[in-house]
């Protein structure tokens, strides 16, 4: 019997660069690295894998880089192989230099498994080199274990590819892939069905990518491939996953997974109804009264990630709500470390004795995106996938989470 650990969007680097908590939310992906570890290490796992997205960002700093050896080293330390593949923020684009990823392979922190392309467009998975750090397939205690980063959205195209590469018995497979109706990312998924034939290849398919946790059956109803979802909230809207990773038994060829969860930050998402209040004051009184009943719900002693969004019909502009107003409410109840204010409120327009909606600012902007968008005819019959793509890039980028490289690789599939 053998026990191994899999997790995988760890977002190592991650942070929010505006506002006091950036240090203090940097540190959290790092913490929940180390717990991952220090589990490994107590249950005497065979080996780790981690399914791609270890790093936020392929263009990490130096000190993410060091903190992420002072990391894994206690892994190193006892033995226990790091395998992992590379995720769609850990990729980079420019190949002309050594990826951080490929650095911690050749410094023997991670066992970075990428298969190799033959002339034909097919695949060919090479014995792991220690020497060199590099390799796209390794054997461990009698398991093959096969790599394959992120390959964007036709992965399901690559299943057909993947499979005839592989002619062993006993396989596992690390893949930083979505399979769809499961995963909650809309980008660089697969179908089920397209992801099917690897049940028939692979005894355990260990998958990265989105950040919900979830299991998928093959045809007899036998699980087969395995999401951990990422151990910490990275985005707004995680809140409502289950956090944690798996730790998988394997025995006589039988594998017995079990979803240890994690304690990520506090993080709450959440609507203010101010519909109908008609002036600032009684405007900011109902949110304090609603913030109240939503603060006093957090059992966790941490300073929690608030994303706040305020809705309804108002007699006021709402301007007048500005955000340090609505900071100090939020101030006077708890100390976020992050908060994020989306205002969606409605001005009531009255003239000549009737009453009118004005469109909020976020309707506004998708009216002028959508102009702009349908002036040009190669974009007729994309407006609204371009619309959502151009507000979710400008939502990324305020936020801190869209680096250079990530943005090329969001365009490059659009």
């Amino acid at each position: 019997m053998l026990t191994f650990l899999h997790t995988a969007d760890i977002h190592l680097g991650k942070t929010y660069r505006t506002g006091n908590g950036e240090s203090e939310r940097y540190d959290d992906f790092f913490r929940m690295l180390g717990c991952i570890v220090d589990d490994a290490i107590a249950e005497q796992v065979a080996f780790v894998l981690i399914a791609g997205d270890l790093f936020h960002t392929g263009q990490i700093l130096p000190r993410t880089f060091a903190r992420t050896i002072e990391a894994l080293q206690p892994l190193k330390d006892a033995g226990i192989p790091c395998i992992a593949v590379e995720g769609n923020h850990d990729w980079i684009h420019r190949r002309d230099s050594i990826s951080w990823m490929e650095a911690l392979s050749q410094m023997g922190y991670i066992h970075l498994l990428r298969p190799t392309r033959t002339e034909s467009g097919g695949y060919r998975f090479d014995p792991y080199d220690y020497e060199h750090g590099i390799g796209g397939h390794i054997e461990i205690k009698g398991l093959n274990i096969y790599g394959l980063g992120y390959i964007g959205t036709q992965a399901g195209a690559h299943v057909a590819r993947l499979c005839e590469a592989v002619t062993t018995k006993n396989n596992i497979l690390v893949f930083h892939v979505g399979v769809w109706t499961y995963s909650p990312v809309e980008i660089g998924n697969m179908k089920p069905e397209e992801a099917l034939p690897l049940a028939d290849l692979f005894d355990y398919v260990a998958l990265g990518h989105g950040h919900k946790t979830y299991i998928i059956d093959n045809q007899k109803g036998k699980p087969y491939a395995f999401n951990p979802g990422s151990p910490e909230c990275v985005n707004f809207g995680e809140e409502k996953y289950d956090k944690g990773y798996f730790l998988v038994r394997v025995e006589e060829g039988r594998y017995k997974h079990q979803f240890r969860s994690t304690l990520p930050r506090p993080m709450i998402v959440t609507a203010i109804d101010l519909d109908g209040s008609s002036d600032a004051e009684q405007a900011l009184e109902r949110f304090r009264e609603q913030m109240a009943v939503k603060i006093a719900a957090i059992t966790d002693e941490r300073e929690p990630l608030l994303e706040v969004k305020l809705i309804g019909r108002v007699s006021f502009h709402p301007f007048e709500l500005g955000r340090e107003r609505l900071r100090l409410v939020i101030d006077e109840l708890c100390k976020p470390l992050h908060l994020e204010i989306k205002n969606h409120l409605s001005l009531i327009a009255r003239s000549a004795g009737s009453e009118g909606e004005q469109k909020n600012l976020a309707e506004i902007e998708k009216d002028v995106l959508r102009e702009l968008i349908s002036a040009r005819s190669e974009y007729k019959g994309r407006e609204d996938e371009l619309v959502r793509l151009a507000l979710l890039i400008r939502d990324q980028v305020q936020k801190g989470d869209l680096e250079g490289e990530e943005l090329l690789g969001i365009l490059g599939e659009s």
